[in-house]
């Protein structure tokens, strides 16, 4: 009777350091700190840069083990801003986003892992309704706690991705040759993620 009480002991003792050292926080994006940001060569010569204003941004971490974190982001696709009114419509008519069809750009991760400069978070990237699986590297900072004693975090992303891969096939070319905009678009994210108290 008591190896059958130690062992159950011995049971109970793992589960609690178990959900102790690996428990999940749950953080929401904090837009005011963070930039889902994206930059394309213009007629081969330079770079156009561009956000998004309006999208949601959640991350589950596991501090103690990064392959038990997710993460999910979802952009409103007609939020799209390049400091160009005639532009920015444009790149929401059915050339570009056609976002009166696919209102939402989402990235959802299936897996997380360790990588020598950072992480890799590998999930499906859904652009135009074209959904396709993608590696997003990434790097963390923190957590820390703010002068208000909320934890936070900070992520910082990049990913290169061909727009055609997505439908986004506008290909006006130039007399001269090449695209007008180019095939690949570079997106870069800085975000800052609060944990809710």
């Amino acid at each position: 009777m008591s190896r059958k009480i130690l062992w159950i002991g011995l049971l109970v003792a793992v589960f609690i350091n178990g959900y102790i050292f690996s428990q999940v926080t749950e953080y929401q994006v904090d837009k005011v700190h963070s930039n889902i940001g994206f930059s394309v060569t213009h007629m081969v010569i330079s770079d156009v840069e561009g956000n998004f204003k309006d999208y949601t941004a959640s991350l589950k971490l596991d501090e103690q083990d990064i392959t038990n974190s997710s993460v999910e982001t979802e952009i409103n696709a007609s939020s799209i801003f390049t400091d160009n009114e005639k532009r920015d419509n444009h790149l929401r008519s059915n050339d570009f986003l056609n976002v009166s069809t696919h209102p939402n750009i989402v990235f959802k991760s299936n897996r997380i892992e360790k990588s020598n400069d950072g992480y890799v978070a590998h999930g499906d990237l859904t652009i135009r309704g074209v959904t396709k699986e993608v590696a997003l590297p990434f790097t963390l900072k923190g957590p820390i706690t703010d002068p208000y004693g909320n934890k936070r975090i900070g992520v910082k992303a990049n990913l290169m991705i061909n727009r055609f891969d997505y439908n986004v096939k506008w290909d006006k070319t130039l007399d001269t040759g090449g695209l007008v905009v180019g095939e690949d678009v570079n997106i870069l994210i800085n975000a800052e993620f609060v944990a809710p108290q």
